[in-house]
């Protein structure tokens, strides 16, 4: 049986801030992101950032019923000065409402103090702005039923952001225990970037999926593929290759993309995916194209740096319309020449004269 870690739910304000929670923030932002930790796992698709996303209607549920050595933290990614924080628990009906339990702030991450305690299955301090890194549930007691919360607000300078595209991505290495640690830091990283990849192919209408699994297989001999609601990866490859961190993130824009329809070019679905990861991810490591062999269809990296001249220079939201299309099953060559004026052939040639310069 695989076990599915806990890990830290990351969310993302830009590429600078994907790889540690540690590095600086801009002084010019006017808001401050979040992730959380936990050592609860999940029940059902009752994830932990629906306990932070602006939404009463959904709530986090733990799997197990918690004991006082279980902790929910809510960490920032830089200290604000907290007016308030309130906490709500418990189901819509009232049940699960946690009564022994205690509401902890933190300057540095690290160590905690209480603030208040739950009551009738809330709890809510004026830390008077302290400046806070992170706060946390935690029961007191042994409880007889899951730990359940509907909502964490927080009224502070600069605002804490609330999770807008709320996900969880659950690990499976049980067929491969030696990738856990690469495994573990890698969804952290595709959750981080989830918020970005759903703004770049965002529609009307459209909710992205609020869980992934992400499974490392030995018998796997590509490099990895998504669908479903599941990412499987190689474990060879990224074990040959582990700083390809951005594939799992053209993965995850797989994921995202959730076309339906039957008829997209697989050309354009996957040169869109290379897009947010070369284009937005990790600008800079697109690498060289040869002008001899590269065509507007040639995919991957190729479509990728197509897409991105063509939107740099005729319409900087042509991959987000591009991307509606195609999900709504409605995607045709000649929306290029609604588009931009001119053909998929005359762009092409126009991009691949630009290589040779």
């Amino acid at each position: 049986m695989s076990r599915h870690l806990a890990i830290l739910v990351w969310a993302f304000t830009s590429p600078a801030l994907l790889l540690s929670a540690d590095q600086p923030t801009n002084p010019a932002i006017a808001s401050v992101t979040a992730s959380v930790e936990s050592n609860l796992e999940t029940e059902g698709g009752q994830i932990r950032q629906f306990a932070f996303d602006g939404d009463k209607a959904t709530v986090f549920v733990s799997k197990q019923n918690p004991g006082p050595d279980a902790q929910f933290t809510l960490l920032l990614d830089k200290s604000v000065a907290a007016k308030s924080i309130a906490i709500a628990t418990g189901r819509a009906d009232g049940s699960d409402r946690l009564d022994a339990g205690l509401l902890e702030v933190s300057e540095d991450g690290k160590a905690f103090e209480m603030l208040a305690r739950f009551t009738e299955g809330a709890a809510r301090g004026e830390p008077q702005g302290r400046q806070i890194r992170a706060l946390r549930v935690r029961p007191d007691a042994v409880v007889e039923h899951p730990l359940v919360i509907s909502e964490i607000a927080i009224d502070s300078d600069p605002a804490v952001v609330c999770f807008k595209y709320p996900i969880e991505f659950t690990v499976d290495v049980s067929d491969a225990p030696e990738i856990r640690e690469w495994a573990e830091k890698v969804a952290r990283i595709c959750e981080r970037a989830y918020p970005m990849i759903n703004e770049e192919l965002k529609s009307d209408g459209f909710k992205p999926p609020h869980q992934v699994t992400m499974t490392l297989k030995k018998s796997y001999r590509g490099v990895a593929e998504a669908g479903g609601g599941r990412i499987t990866g190689s474990v060879k490859f990224f074990t040959d290759h582990p700083d390809d961190v951005g594939a799992m993130v053209h993965e995850t824009a797989h994921i995202v993309q959730n076309y339906r329809r039957r008829g997209n070019p697989g050309w354009l679905v996957e040169g869109v995916a290379d897009y947010v990861r070369f284009f937005k991810f990790e600008p800079g490591n697109l690498g060289r194209i040869d002008a001899q062999r590269a065509h507007y269809n040639s995919s991957y990296r190729v479509s990728a740096a197509f897409l991105a001249y063509v939107t740099e220079k005729y319409d900087k939201e042509l991959v987000l319309k591009l991307n509606k299309l195609m999900r709504d099953g409605n995607y045709r060559d000649d929306v290029f020449k609604e588009l931009t004026g001119k053909t998929l052939e005359e762009l092409d040639e126009e991009w691949r004269a630009t290589l040779v310069q």
